[in-house]
This record gives C-alpha cells, structure tokens and sequence, in this order.
C-alpha cells in the first residue's frame, strides 16, 4: 500500500493571504475547498505515516504519535519546518527520524533542542535510500537555501515531488529524463513571468519541465494566490496532463 495525499499546496503565504481581497482570497475566504495551507504531502503505508515537510503547525492535533513513522525535509525555510517546534517538545521516550539536506544552520534552534526529532545524517543527493516501505532519492533543486526534492519509488509506481525550485539543475533534470515517471508534484507559484522568477516556478518553467520530462501527470503545488488569480481565467488552457493541486488531495 503507498497512499500519497497532498496535505498543503500553498506557498509561505498561503491562500487567502491575510488582508488580501483579491478574487482567488475572496473565494477560499467563502469556500473552504480553495484554502491553501504550508506545502507538504503525506505518505501512508501500511508501517506508517511519512511527512514531507511540516508546514502545519497543527500535527499534533492531525496524527498520534506511534503514526509518524519519519519526516523527510526538502529545506529549513520556517514555512517547512514550523510544525516540528511544537512536537519536539513531547517526553515521550521514543524519537522520530528526521531526514535532512546537508544544511548546518537548519532553522532557529532545532538542532540544538530537538527533543523527539532525531536529526539523521545528511541526505547525499542522488543516493537511493531503501526504507521498510518505499525507496527515495534526493535531487538536488535551485533555491535561496539548500533543497532537495524527492524521488520516490515503489514496485511500478514512481512519483517525483519537486518543491521549492526554479527551474531544475541539469543534473537533476537528466537524471529524471531517464526515468519514467507516473506522476510528478511540482512547484509552481507565479503565472507566466517574462523573464524566471528569483526562488519559485512561473506557468512558463512548469510547462518547460512538463515538456522535457514527459510524467504521465503533473500536479502543480506551492501555489499563490496570484497564480489562482491566473488560473481562474486560463485554467482550461493548461495541457490535459497538468493538474492543480488541492489541500487533502490524494495523488495514488
């Protein structure tokens, strides 16, 4: 069993942005359904759960202890990462593996008072782990601090999850042209830019990458609300793979 759900598709700001009138906050403000919380996925099987990221800082209240099998991070931006302050704190005796990119500060004092978080040693970009239940891989990504994104494999089934990054580097773009992959999560917060943004996927990347790499389907995530604006509009104009993502939405 791998049962994948998207637990967050929204960027630090989230939607609705607080104080934002736009027509995308304006529609999650009456629909709940629009909302989009911290960008991260769930992956459950029948050993457990695993996180990637832990944007929510509500976890507690979302899963038993004995459900959380890992957590895996993509980077230590605090929208990522701030659900971990509060479950550090728990006594019970048992630890929780976190896996990592090779990023010494992390964020604010994680490492030093990690409590029930047991930070493991680096992740090493594309050296395939085995765990119990599935297999992942780190890819290297570009962005303002150290990022992985994650290929995930089990049996047939292989699923690419690609947050934050603009654009790919072109090692990790061949090493996934190579692959064929049946599903691939990727970041996308702007509308189309005329020229690439600093930190974060526009339509345009997205649709460069979909075209490259050729998944079977592709989940746009980390979206703003000004990317809903757009999509509003032009959604229907996206090519039929393309699908974008909600908060609660199972992917396999």
């Amino acid at each position: 069993m791998l049962d994948i759900r998207i637990l967050g598709s929204g960027n630090a700001g989230q939607v609705p942005v607080w104080g934002c009138h736009c027509v995308a906050c304006e529609r999650a403000k009456q629909d709940v359904s629009f909302r989009r919380g911290p960008c991260s996925l769930e992956i459950r099987t029948e050993r457990g759960v695993t996180l990637i990221d832990a944007g929510f800082t509500d976890l507690a209240e979302r899963y038993e202890f004995d459900e959380i099998q890992r957590i895996v991070l993509t980077h230590f931006h605090m929208d990522h990462v701030q659900g971990l302050f509060h479950l550090r704190w728990s006594e019970r005796p048992e630890k929780i593996p976190v896996f990592r990119p090779d990023d010494e500060k992390g964020t604010d004092d994680l490492y030093k008072h990690s409590g029930v978080l047991d930070f493991q040693t680096p992740f090493v970009p594309f050296n395939k782990v085995e765990f119990d239940d599935f297999s992942i891989t780190p890819l290297p990504l570009f962005h303002s601090k150290i990022t992985l994104g994650y290929l995930i494999e089990k049996n047939n089934f292989t699923l690419a999850y690609l947050t934050d990054t603009v654009g790919l580097p072109d090692t990790t773009h061949t090493f996934l042209a190579n692959r064929a992959l049946d599903c691939l999560i990727l970041d996308c917060s702007e509308p189309p830019m005329p020229s690439a943004p600093r930190n974060h996927n526009d339509i345009n990347l997205a649709l460069w990458v979909y075209n490259t790499l050729k998944p079977k389907s592709m989940i746009l995530t980390h979206i703003s609300h000004r990317l809903d604006c757009w999509l509003i509009e032009n959604e229907a104009s996206l090519p039929d793979g393309i699908i974008i993502a909600r908060d609660g939405m199972s992917v396999a």
